[in-house]
């Protein structure tokens, strides 16, 4: 059942015109990375544990690449907003995805949105990498596993003290099954803050999503 959820995945990716690559095994994602890329490529990441858990945020910022990294340590805001312009014109940016389609649809949701807004435009190519735990039948399946999985876990790793960090799911659940996205906690260090659905790349070849048969991420 799982190999034909698969099937139907990577066919809904190449007909939304999303490159689709399946790699059975998380050690073998930095390979097939490898290969996607050249020496000297500027590149950047958005915050993921999927890239750390297989290997691909070592490989992208090692010596064989220029990697703008906006987290790096003593970084100014003022130093910080720079590497944000230069990641618009990255050759490589590379992320995961909070949730990922039966219908090939990347859903993606942030605070800050710079990492959705790489998404959607600017860097020559976006390579997400994708754990199999991801699939969703649909959008709205999607948005709820922010609230139930991602959201509360990525709370807890960066330390911020968000009420599903506490609870394990969105505030929202406590009250109703099938809440709209707007709802949830009102505080400022809300992480649900911006949504995006990718249903559609014009620009053939510019995204690639690299799924793996092992679980990675949140």
């Amino acid at each position: 059942m799982q190999n034909n959820r698969v099937e139907k995945v990577l066919k809904a990716l190449e007909k939304n015109n999303i490159n689709a690559v399946f790699v059975p095994k998380r050690e073998d994602i930095k390979e097939t990375v490898k290969a996607m890329l050249f020496e000297g490529a500027t590149i950047s990441s958005g915050g993921s544990v999927s890239l750390m858990e297989s290997g691909v945020l070592e490989l992208i910022k090692s010596e064989d690449y220029c990697y703008l990294d906006r987290l790096r340590e003593g970084i100014t805001p003022e130093e910080q907003q720079e590497v944000f312009k230069k990641i618009i014109g990255c050759d490589f940016y590379f992320c995961s995805a909070n949730a990922l389609t039966e219908n090939g649809e990347l859903v993606n949701v942030d605070g800050f949105a710079n990492r959705i807004s790489a998404i959607a435009f600017g860097p020559k190519k976006v390579i997400a990498v994708v754990g199999i735990n991801k699939l969703v039948k649909n959008v709205n399946e999607g948005f709820l596993r922010v609230k139930k999985i991602a959201a509360p876990k990525n709370c807890v790793r960066l330390g911020i003290d968000n009420p599903c960090a506490r609870l394990g799911h969105c505030v929202s659940l406590e009250t109703n099954d099938n809440p709209e996205i707007t709802d949830g906690c009102s505080k400022n260090s809300r992480i649900c803050v911006n949504y995006l659905v990718t249903a559609r790349q014009r620009e053939a070849n510019r995204t690639t999503v690299i799924l793996c048969g092992e679980e990675l991420g949140y």
